[in-house]
């Protein structure tokens, strides 16, 4: 069909495009966006012919199990650092250097899965923008890997051929740089969800980088004590992540925002009140009553690694329901 031809129908189509235009504005707005004006917006919705103001977040599960794993290294990495400065037992600082390691391994395969190709993840090296806290999080990520590897390569070197000075040297200023970038990795997840357009993530921007943190430490502590240590310090900093936890987690129930209803009703709601539990007062409350237990701390560990990933994957489908209300 050549232009000529098809000319009639386009301004039969216009006018019908008009006619359900203006019919749309006497009605109150169906869903059909006046002539020349701006399209309608129901009272009391958020959607706009059908679709969503905001486009939910298309994370898969690699998302929520990143978060997890990045917290869990990071604050293991800062452990380990701090347990090295102070001169803790060796085989403490030694573990925690490896499950810095194995986070260091397993976090960005799990990044690049979700981005779907290895050339979006270098894509975002090649600049730093402090602005954007996923740039400085792909840089956090690639210095703390680098790092955290080193760490642990350097203390099997030293332990299995030949303790020499230069690899210790080595080790150790490793070490100190995964501590260091550990710290981020374990908070800027937080700070990086919350500086979207989500609501219920927005609205907790301040909160969420220390809630991602004190999780990421209590299952860093909680790895520790699983793999046979029972140091007080452990112990201590354990309680104080808990309590830290149990406070947020009563933070965010006391808000009665409207954007906060997605943690606190649905499915989402169920997945980070487990999460926080787990993670919160129940550790806490086996550690304070029974601190000399072994069975009792090995149960408040393994709650608190659970809590820590229901927490990651709460706060993920939260935003979900946010974006589509």
């Amino acid at each position: 069909m050549d232009e000529a031809t098809d000319f009639p129908d386009k301004e039969r189509r216009l006018r019908e495009l008009r006619r359900k235009a203006a019919s749309g504005a006497r009605l109150g707005g169906e869903g059909i966006a006046p002539a020349g004006g701006p399209m309608p917006v129901r009272t009391g919705e958020t959607q706009y012919y059908g679709l969503p103001l905001l486009k939910p977040p298309v994370w898969t599960w690699e998302v929520p199990a990143y978060f997890f794993v990045g917290g869990a290294a990071g604050a293991a990495a800062a452990v380990g650092g701090v347990a090295h400065a102070v001169g803790a037992n060796p085989a403490l600082v030694r573990d925690a250097r490896w499950i810095a390691a194995a986070g260091a391994i397993a976090s960005p395969p799990l990044l690049i899965s979700d981005l779907g190709r290895p050339e979006r993840f270098l894509n975002m090296l090649r600049v730093f923008k402090l602005q954007s806290p996923m740039s400085v999080g792909a840089w956090t990520l690639a210095a703390f890997s680098t790092a955290a590897g080193g760490a642990a390569f350097a203390d099997l070197v030293d332990r299995r051929y030949a303790r020499r000075l230069p690899v210790r040297i080595l080790g150790n200023a490793a070490e100190a740089l995964a501590a260091a970038t550990g710290l981020v990795l374990s908070t800027y997840t937080g700070v990086l969800i919350g500086a979207t357009a989500i609501p219920v993530w927005s609205r907790h921007v301040h909160l969420l980088p220390a809630h991602f943190g004190a999780s990421g430490l209590g299952t860093a502590v909680a790895l520790l004590e699983l793999l046979g240590h029972r140091e007080r310090a452990l112990n201590r900093l354990a309680i104080g992540a808990a309590a830290a936890e149990t406070l947020m987690g009563l933070m965010v129930e006391r808000s009665d925002d409207a954007e906060t209803g997605s943690v606190t009703q649905g499915r989402a709601a169920t997945l980070t009140r487990a999460g926080g539990l787990l993670s919160g007062p129940l550790p806490l409350a086996l550690r304070l009553l029974a601190p000399r237990s072994r069975a009792a701390r090995n149960l408040a560990a393994l709650s608190t690694i659970a809590g820590s990933l229901l927490t990651r994957v709460g706060w993920v489908a939260a935003g979900r329901e946010s974006a589509r209300r």
